[in-house]
């Protein structure tokens, strides 16, 4: 366990891909606080974590208390609950970063993209939280069963932010997990990750792909 690493939270670390990330950070040697809106739940992921990592430090606890008591809030649930869980952590998360996974994914027609009135995801979590949280949009596009996985996962992370020392924050975050993190401006941006991924569901389909990914190419030295 580095000391010097921040605490993370992840809303919704009993799901797929919330719990996946967490497995990687933890292994990464953060410490890990899984949140979900049942306490007992929580607790019952993060016992798997420190059974699938040695010396893991992970505990668990509502999506509030785990807000409370992090340093960076990963948020990592299904659009149809992002509305209702940011506004139950609202009050806990100051002036703390909050990553926000969430894409717009509208059943059935999950491979078609579908934005939100408010234009995106991360538009949607700018207006619950207010203007001044630091809120970075991230994750988007790669598949929780290739996180679950050993080795690196052959996929870029894109990163969307309005500071460029929280995407960098959140750059350091996509390392520790064996992706890159690319610095993609800002949050406004965040829409065409997010519409990529029902472009990505279409492909994985059509393709038969096993949780197809994106690259980008051509950065000097990255």
């Amino acid at each position: 366990m580095n000391e010097n690493r921040p605490k993370l939270a992840v809303i919704g670390g009993t799901g797929n891909l919330g719990h996946a990330l967490a497995g990687r950070w933890a292994r990464a040697g953060y410490e890990i606080i899984i949140g979900s809106r049942s306490a007992d739940k929580a607790a019952e992921a993060a016992a798997q974590l420190v059974t699938a990592s040695d010396g893991t430090l992970a505990r668990g606890l509502s999506n509030h208390e785990a807000a409370l008591e992090a340093d960076i809030v990963v948020v990592a649930v299904p659009f149809a609950s992002q509305e209702s869980i940011l506004g139950a952590i609202a009050d806990a998360v100051g002036d703390k970063l909050v990553v926000d996974t969430t894409v717009p994914l509208v059943p059935p027609k999950v491979a078609r993209a579908q934005m939100p009135d408010a234009g995106s995801a991360a538009m949607t979590a700018r207006a619950v939280l207010g203007d001044d949280t630091r809120l970075v949009s991230a994750f988007h596009n790669v598949a929780a069963h290739k996180l679950k996985q050993d080795g690196d996962v052959d996929c870029d992370v894109l990163i969307f932010g309005d500071d460029p020392a929280d995407r960098e924050a959140v750059v350091e975050l996509a390392q520790a997990v064996g992706m890159r993190g690319v610095h993609c401006g800002p949050l406004a941006n965040s829409v065409a990750a997010e519409a990529l991924t029902s472009v990505l569901i279409g492909i994985n389909k059509r393709y038969k792909a096993d949780g197809a990914g994106i690259r980008i190419t051509g950065i000097p030295g990255a």
